[in-house]
């Protein structure tokens, strides 16, 4: 590895150090319907989200609820000291990206195959404490 190349994997890992995120790999769901949730609570409050989540009738959202809040202990590991209710935390960004998919073959009429693709995909979610700007 370069000089350059390492100076900046050394600045994105202090970056990191910063940051409270969760992740969650192959997760058995396509793509797309978790991306309906991911779009439902991005830049939202995290207690807002919460609520939304347990509420939320389709299946995604309870691995998104349970990722949230891991995501929030994360959070209260790295600010020892700080509580929960006075950051103001949010969900500051949600990424959903295509993982493994699993190729089965499914019988069709006329001695033929149709391929099915069981999809799934990697969540990351980051929360971060919003700055309330006072006017006085």
């Amino acid at each position: 590895m370069g000089a350059r190349k390492r100076i900046k994997a050394d600045a994105m890992k202090e970056a990191r150090k910063k940051i409270a995120f969760a992740k969650l790999n192959n997760c058995p769901t396509s793509p797309r319907k978790m991306r309906l949730i991911a779009d439902l609570i991005r830049g939202m409050d995290a207690d807002k989200a919460l609520a939304e989540l347990k509420l939320n009738p389709k299946e995604a959202s309870g691995r998104m609820e349970k990722l949230l809040l891991s995501a929030l202990a994360n959070w209260e590991a790295k600010n020892e000291g700080k509580r929960m209710d006075e950051a103001n935390l949010y969900v500051s960004e949600v990424k959903v990206d295509s993982a493994r998919m699993l190729k089965r073959v499914q019988p069709a009429p006329q001695g033929r195959a149709h391929r099915i693709r069981k999809r799934s995909n990697h969540v990351t979610l980051v929360v971060d404490s919003r700055q309330i700007d006072t006017i006085q």
